[in-house]
């Protein structure tokens, strides 16, 4: 366990990522701002997710102190098309059709704003990527999916650790925790430069 310099700050409402902070045995604190994850669609989509945290992480600079905080967001992307969280059910059932038997990238931003050299705050960034391959899905197992699970907090309409990630992921390229929506081998490297 990495015992850091500053107070670290967890700003995201994900259970999953407070769950995988905690599972690296991390000590940290919740504490989120209210962002409008808004980007042009301009944007290339590979800059989406890294852009996004780094909008979350801003949110904390009027009051920011000496501490870490920790922030990410995770973008679905099939072809050149970033699938957002579901509006409704029938989003989540036409993600969930368009990513059967396909393969998509999960792409995880995370961005550290903690205090430089000089006291003033700094923000580091970077992206992690991981290549999805689904099964072919059937309707009944999508229907079930969302009736049970209600992946409506998810990128992508799903989650990996839930039962269609349990039966329809068939391989992975990359980090599985980048999938969950956090890089946590890179994330704990990163945190590392601010260990005692």
């Amino acid at each position: 366990m990495l015992t850091l310099r500053y107070p670290l700050v967890l700003a995201s409402g994900s259970p999953r990522r407070k769950q995988l902070m905690t599972d690296a045995g991390f000590l940290f604190t919740i504490e989120t701002r209210p962002t409008d994850e808004l980007f042009s669609d301009t944007m290339p989509v590979n800059d989406v997710a890294e852009y996004l945290a780094r909008q979350k992480a801003e949110q904390f600079l009027p009051d920011f102190g000496n501490r870490i905080i920790l922030c990410a967001d995770t973008v679905v992307i099939l072809g050149d098309q970033i699938l957002n969280k579901p509006q409704d059910e029938a989003d989540a059932r036409r993600m969930l059709r368009a990513l059967s038997g396909c393969i998509h990238r999960v792409r995880t931003g995370v961005a550290i704003l903690s205090p430089g050299p000089d006291g003033e705050p700094q923000l580091h960034s970077f992206t992690d990527e991981t290549s999805v391959q689904f099964a072919s899905l059937t309707d009944d197992e999508i229907a079930y999916y969302i009736k049970e699970c209600k992946p409506f907090d998810k990128a992508g309409s799903y989650g990996a650790q839930d039962f269609i990630g349990l039966v329809g992921i068939e391989r992975l390229e990359g980090s599985f925790y980048t999938v969950m929506g956090l890089p946590t081998h890179r994330v704990y490297r990163a945190l590392k430069l601010f260990s005692c």
